[in-house]
Formats: structure tokens, sequence, C-alpha cells
């Protein structure tokens, strides 16, 4: 896959370069609070307390939600163990991550993922909070760049993948 290999080379120069910023030790600490914001209880919690508010219309919302995480979860499981991207500890000379990562393969990552999936669901039914939900995703893909556990693609096909399941679930709930 020769067509890959810019692609390659550019992820590996903005790695790098992310690797060498001034600061590192605050980015780290910062990276690791943002990523944990990103392991999945948000989402249950917010399920747990939306889910109740709204009866009838927040029933289908909760449905609809849980229905894009299971989809979500599963179009990343396939694409993960199909690419199998090594992680950059893996791919690179003399590099450890900042953090242990779940499993073994980097491409897409399933954090952004998620988080710009909850960023979509989340915005649909509370508006106000989108620019803020959105930010909070695009931190948690920075984040995971910045531990070390993945390239910068990664995190960008991470956020397309959230994004993109996020408005095909809302757009079979209700038209947008």
């Amino acid at each position: 896959m020769k067509w890959l290999q810019p692609i390659q080379q550019f992820d590996l120069v903005l790695f790098q370069w992310c690797m060498s910023l001034r600061q590192r030790e605050t980015l780290t600490a910062l990276s690791r609070a943002v990523s944990k914001t990103a392991d999945g209880w948000m989402y249950l919690l917010f399920g747990m307390v939306y889910g109740p508010l709204d009866w009838p219309h927040s029933g289908a919302y909760i449905r609809a939600f849980c229905l894009a995480f299971v989809s979500e979860r599963l179009v990343y499981l396939v694409l993960k163990n199909s690419c199998r991207r090594n992680r950059p500890a893996n791919a690179i000379d003399d590099f450890s991550s900042f953090i242990i990562p779940s499993d073994q393969f980097s491409f897409p990552s399933g954090h952004t993922s998620g988080a710009f999936l909850f960023a979509v669901l989340a915005g649909s039914q509370l508006p106000v909070l989108l620019p803020f939900l959105l930010g909070w995703a695009v931190l948690v893909g920075l984040s995971r760049v910045f531990l070390g556990v993945h390239f910068p693609t990664d995190t960008l096909i991470g956020a397309l993948l959230g994004c993109s399941v996020g408005f095909i679930a809302l757009s079979r709930m209700m038209p947008l």
C-alpha cells in the first residue's frame, strides 16, 4: 500500500512534533485527565440522567443513543482489527507511551470516536452545550496523541467515525 506512505510519514512528523513540545509534563497530566473523561462512564451517566427526564421523547432518544454506541463500537472493532495499525510505541524505536493502551492497535481512536459520537448525540438534545461538547471531543483526540497511544490520523478518523454514526442515528430518529 504505497499510497499510505505519505500519510504515515506525515503522521510520524506531526506525532514527533507533538512529543517535542515544551511543557510536555503539563500536557501529559492534562491529557490523562481529559482522556479519562472519555472512558465511557460519562456516556452511561448521561443516559441514566437524561432518560427519565422527558418521556416519551427521551425514550426514543435513549434507544437511538444506545443503538448508535453499539453500532459505533462494532464499526470501530472491525476497523481496528482489520487495519491492525501499530501504536506509536510499537512503531517508533525508543518511544514509550505515557499510559498503557487498552488494546493492541492504534487505528482508529476509540476514545475519540466515542467522544465525538457523544458530542453529536448529546449536543442534539442540548444545543447550547454543543460547542463545549465538540471542544471537549477535540481535546480527547489531542489527549490520545499527547499520551502517545495514537497517531494524529487515528484520532481524525475516530472523530469522523463518531460524527458519522451520530448523524446517521439522529437522521433515523428524526429529520435533521
